[in-house]
């Protein structure tokens, strides 16, 4: 029998399938029948299927892979990783980030660090990770969290992001919870923590280290997954993006797609008290308003400088790093550790922190003014009392004093008040200069913060706002919460109203609430904060209960604080806070007494951190007849107290529990 197998490609045009057919004729004689009968012709078909993969990319960023796949390149960001094109090829020889206390420190311009980020993303797909694929990214801030973050949402994929200090079960669950099918974490240390834990009860694809060597880890740990440092994966990225840019032919095996600005690009997951994990969705589109509008708050140039050390994972700095990026400035990392002398080495234009960190600053200035010698110590307190007054009686006249009252005052009266205002603060004026040029000068130098300090992530005590407003660093508060992605509202560099959190960011909008009734209350009157905005998170992952409690059918998010919104004046004190935000604390936070009293325990506390005594304090209550509180001392401070007032001997180094107790007790009272 003679064979002819011929094979046909029945879908030449398919990108997807490829079916060999193959015909077998048969030339042997049948014995017993008809000679003439046509040769029988037997059919089977095997199927060899080729797949071809799919590739998602960012639109601009990408755009030489995608115009060579019929997909028009647009210059308009709609996913997050096209800011790197657009800052590469402005700012290319710019030093965009510099990382000095990593191994090895790094040092990268605007132009690496785009292209560090295509590779460690082609490096991604290179060992499989697939668009809508969700991976874990655990590891603290540095120039390659950022690289990793970027790499990642630049393939289509999905990062869930969570600190290196987070405890074990606690990233198990996020892990599990978010369906995540890879790691990629800070260095060797973490890996050989969690990965006894993570090998009984998770699926791992692969492993990236950011940091560090794999000769590093635990042979007893690594389960047989893939483990890859970072070099590895962007070298890989690196050849197989030449490759295919070089080669049509190596192109043809994939279709490629543009991310969409509605795709998912992140999963962060709030830190509840209910252990139940709540991963937020934020959107490219939610996190392109943040990075589009909030020049208007931080309106840096290029060239600027900013002090980074907040976690990466958390929703604030993340945000604050893709904006600042798109304007050629240079971000220094650094640590709680390192902060004090990186302040004085690098003296940045603008920090970007928390209120804590603002705490800390004047704890250690007021600390260095109390040790000083009697005469400096007296004068630097007097002048910093005069410059309070002079503040004070500036924002009267410039129309920036904050009031509840919808009441708009007779226009006789307020001239005469913005005349009274004038005079006053014109007597102070000199002796505030005075106290510029021989006190608040040293602490300029030493703290650099040229242009702003940025507070968000809590509420800024009232005494630090006024202190910093007093030796003339501007701080500028704000609000926002992780789903929100995460600004709402902040204040305005030309209308920096202390007590406030600013006015809403541009396409936001805020309303107050009743929190009985939800009817919208007037300017002045306290109530629930809504809010709703393009920032506004798609919702909490594969939790639809807790989405539908947070988000009404209208896209109004429930932030739960209290707060009102400021009454328009047009004349007077007031006149330039109309339609400024206040917070007044959490609706959560209320404290309601057994005899039925609401109390805003933040209140109390933020007095009470006035105290040179009290590092951290927690106002307890509820259901009781009185108020209680956790207290924790600063025992430094205390033992210096008590052996000023003779409670201890000199030489002494430790104060029993009853008389720190004491201590304390007497300290409350005052405030």
């Amino acid at each position: 029998m003679t064979t002819i197998s011929l094979t046909f490609n029945l879908l030449p045009n398919s990108s997807d399938h490829r079916h060999a057919f193959h015909f077998i004729r048969s030339h042997r004689r049948p014995i017993g029948r008809n000679p003439s009968r046509r040769p029988r012709v037997r059919v089977y078909c095997e199927s060899k299927t080729e797949e071809t993969q799919i590739r998602r990319c960012s639109p601009f960023l990408e755009s030489e892979l995608l115009s060579g796949d019929g997909v028009l390149a647009s210059r308009e960001w709609k996913a997050v990783p096209d800011i790197w094109k657009s800052s590469a090829e402005r700012f290319g020889d710019r030093v965009a980030l510099v990382d000095p206390y990593h191994e090895p420190p790094t040092n990268m311009t605007y132009k690496q660090l785009e292209q560090e980020i295509l590779d460690f993303s082609e490096g991604l797909r290179v060992i499989g990770l697939k668009p809508d694929e969700r991976i874990a990214l655990f590891a603290d801030n540095s120039c390659r969290w950022l690289i990793a973050d970027q790499g990642i949402m630049a393939t289509g994929a999905i990062n869930v992001v969570r600190g290196s200090r987070s405890p074990v079960e606690e990233l198990l669950q996020i892990y599990d919870h978010s369906e995540s099918v890879a790691l990629v974490v800070d260095n060797p240390e973490l890996f050989n923590q969690i990965a006894e834990t993570f090998c009984s009860r998770a699926v791992i694809r692969f492993v990236i280290l950011l940091w560090g060597e794999k000769s590093c880890l635990a042979s007893e740990v690594m389960n047989g997954w893939p483990v890859h440092n970072f070099k590895e994966i962007t070298d890989l990225g690196h050849k197989s993006r030449i490759a295919l840019l070089d080669s049509h032919d190596a192109r043809q095996h994939y279709i490629y797609e543009a991310i969409s600005s509605d795709d998912i690009a992140t999963l962060m997951y709030t830190s509840g008290t209910t252990g139940n994990p709540k991963g937020v969705m934020l959107t490219h589109k939610n996190l392109l308003h943040q990075i589009n509008n909030l020049w208007d708050i931080v309106p840096a140039v290029a060239g600027d400088r900013f002090l980074s050390m907040l976690p990466a994972w958390h929703a604030y700095e993340r945000a604050s790093e893709y904006f600042i990026f798109t304007y050629g400035i240079e971000q220094v990392y650094t640590t709680v550790k390192n902060l004090k002398e990186d302040l004085q080495r690098y003296q940045p234009n603008y920090l970007i922190s928390v209120p804590l960190v603002y705490e800390t600053l004047y704890s250690g200035i007021q600390k260095q003014i109390s040790t000083s010698s009697t005469v400096r110590k007296l004068v630097a307190l007097l002048f910093i009392r005069i410059s309070l007054a002079y503040m004070e009686f500036r924002r009267i006249y410039e129309g920036k004093y904050l009031t509840k009252s919808p009441k708009q005052r007779p226009y006789l009266v307020s001239m005469l008040e913005w005349l009274w205002a004038r005079i006053f603060s014109a007597i102070l004026w000199p002796v505030h200069l005075l106290a510029k040029k021989l006190v608040y000068s040293k602490i300029h130098s030493a703290l650099g913060i040229s242009k702003a300090g940025i507070s968000g992530g809590g509420s800024l005590p009232s005494h630090v706002d006024r202190f910093f407003e007093a030796i003339e660093i501007k701080l500028q508060n704000g609000f926002g919460l992780t789903e929100s992605s995460p600004v709402v509202t902040a204040r305005h560099p030309t209308c920096n109203v202390l007590g406030s959190i600013g006015h809403p960011l541009r396409h936001t909008e805020i309303k107050v609430v009743d929190s009985a009734t939800d009817e919208v209350l007037p300017p002045g009157m306290k109530g629930i904060v809504k809010v709703r905005g393009p920032q506004v998170m798609k919702g909490y992952y594969k939790n639809p209960l807790a989405t539908k409690q947070a988000l009404d059918d209208d896209g109004w998010l429930n932030t739960g604080d209290i707060g009102w919104i400021a009454p328009q004046h047009s004349v007077g004190r007031s006149r330039h806070c109309g339609g400024i935000v206040v917070l007044e604390g959490r609706a959560k936070d209320t404290i309601v007494l057994s005899s039925g009293e609401n109390v805003e325990p933040s209140e109390l506390e933020e007095a009470a951190m006035r105290s040179s005594l009290i590092r951290q304090i927690v106002v307890i209550g509820q259901d009781q007849r009185r108020l209680g509180a956790i207290i924790v001392p600063n025992k430094e401070e205390i033992l210096v107290v008590a052996k000023n007032l003779s409670i201890l001997d000199a030489d002494a180094s430790e104060l029993s529990k009853e008389k720190m107790t004491s201590l304390l007790h007497d300290e409350l009272r005052k405030w």
